[in-house]
């Protein structure tokens, strides 16, 4: 559970957005929406291999 104090005079939109900031980092939505659906090993493990050759590209992009 996430607790997020809010300070003395401190704004509730202020506070709103340290919430959502901290939801975010823990990855539950993520991981939620990646449950939705099966994806086959094959698929998952292409993806992680194209998105590796993508970094990699633009990693010697740069060196350039």
């Amino acid at each position: 559970m996430l607790i997020i104090p809010v300070k003395e005079g401190e704004n509730i939109d202020r506070a709103l957005k340290r919430f959502k900031r901290k939801f975010d980092r823990t990855g539950k939505m993520r991981a939620l929406r990646s449950r939705q659906q099966f994806t086959k090993p094959s698929v998952k493990r292409r993806a992680e291999i194209q998105k590796a050759q993508y970094i990699q590209r633009l990693r010697d992009n740069e060196e350039q």
